[in-house]
């Protein structure tokens, strides 16, 4: 699949969609039953590349582990292969060796693991030699600017520590909500963990319990379908297996969209959320991605198709995701006469912040062509503007790498897909 040109002729939206499960929570999941060293049950697991890809290495033997782009399996697979016997070597796609793996190397360095980098000082492929335990060596400290996968890989593999693992965060704690899903899912397994103070958490050793698990659907691939009943004139789309009550930051999005005029209504574990002609999205909306970094683009294409004048902030962790998801925000959405901009430091409280504003309203005269970048949330947060105008997504099949039925969903809900070159 090449391209896909997504459309849509009517402006009313119903249907029921039953979401794939949350790759986040899948993917600690299968790091906890490895480090368990017990095969129970995952239900609902997520069928995601990235999770597939994480099942596969988690299975395989052998001395070398590619993750491709998958950048959360190549930081819980770092301090996984950590504890392993032997030597083993941790690759991954070009993007991937562009993206910084330092912090963590550092921290599992200090306390006991072999680990050499192979090409460049702090970026992957690593060659990681084994795990020699010094009994005083029990702490660490980590940065929580870059990446909460770092603190998360690390907090996964305290439990079977010798001594287990008191971590002690630096700087800002950057997509909280993500710390707290793994902390909460290994409770979940029995495993106990202290708050020493608010950026110090200690774990104990312990062993992991093993029980039969279901995963919930994903929040993140959720956002896309309030993208869709935003754009519409009237919507009721039912989303099964989500929780109100959710391990996921990105369940946030049910509270974001009600400043776009669209509601949310929760029910055994489903959430129908509805638009109607009535529907008024405000004319200012203003937000800190901080704690839900992977909500952006979806926030972004909403006020651009909606024209709502946005303020973004707490978005430093996007350019080293997948893509530099800023400038490949501002590119796509020149494209639909909208512009993603930084504002001058005067707006910015604190001197290291950096706020953007989006402006306009996303028109097109002909049909605009949307680069992915490799990254599967560019061509899920645009394709939606199918609703107003025709999109043509390039590299569609990038989706796969989170929510391989997107596609597929949206024509359950009346968009018209056709695939070209």
């Amino acid at each position: 699949m090449e391209s896909i040109i997504v459309s849509k002729t009517s402006k009313k939206t119903t249907g029921i969609i039953h979401l794939e499960g949350s790759k986040s929570i899948s993917n600690r999941a299968l790091i906890i039953r490895a480090l368990s060293k017990t095969d129970f049950p995952i239900e609902h697991l997520s069928i995601s590349d990235d999770s597939n890809i994480l099942q596969g290495l988690l299975s395989q033997s052998g001395e070398v582990y590619d993750t491709g782009h998958a950048g959360t399996c190549y930081r819980f697979m770092t301090a996984y292969l950590a504890l392993q016997e032997g030597t083993q070597t941790l690759t991954g796609s070009a993007r991937m060796k562009e993206r910084p793996i330092g912090p963590l190397v550092d921290a599992l360095r200090s306390i006991g693991a072999e680990i050499d980098y192979i090409e460049n000082e702090g970026y992957p492929p690593l060659l990681i030699k084994g795990f020699h335990p010094d009994g005083n060596k029990n702490e660490v400290s980590i940065s929580g600017e870059v990446s909460s996968q770092y603190l998360s890989a690390l907090l996964m593999i305290a439990p079977v520590l010798p001594s287990g693992l008191t971590m002690n965060i630096t700087g800002n704690l950057v997509s909280r909500p993500y710390l707290e899903m793994t902390l909460r899912i290994m409770k979940e397994f029995g495993v106990e963990h202290e708050w020493v103070d608010d950026m110090t958490i200690h774990v104990g050793a312990q062993a992991y319990q093993a029980k039969p698990y279901t995963i919930e659907s994903d929040w993140s691939a959720a956002s896309y379908h309030y993208i869709i009943a935003a754009f519409s004139e009237d919507a009721e789309i039912e989303l099964h297996g989500l929780f109100d009550d959710s391990l996921q930051g990105d369940r946030a999005i049910a509270d974001i969209a009600t400043s776009f005029g669209v509601h949310s209504t929760f029910k055994n574990n489903v959430v129908t959320i509805t638009k109607t002609k009535d529907s008024k999205a405000k004319e200012l909306f203003e937000y800190n991605f901080i704690r839900q970094p992977d909500l952006a683009q979806s926030v972004a294409v909403m006020s651009a198709g909606l024209g709502v004048y946005s303020i973004m902030s707490g978005l430093s962790t996007l350019k080293i995701k997948e893509t530099d998801r800023i400038h490949a925000l501002q590119q796509e959405l020149a494209k639909t006469q909208v512009f993603l901009s930084l504002l001058p430091k005067k707006f910015s409280p604190k001197a290291d912040e950096e706020f953007y504003a989006i402006n306009g309203q996303a028109a097109a005269d002909s049909t605009p062509e949307i680069e992915t970048y490799k990254d599967h949330r560019m061509a899920m947060a645009f394709a939606p503007l199918g609703v107003l105008f025709p999109v043509k997504i390039l590299k569609a099949a990038v989706v796969s790498k989170s929510y391989i039925s997107y596609w597929k969903d949206l024509e359950k809900l009346g968009f018209s897909l056709e695939e070209s070159k």
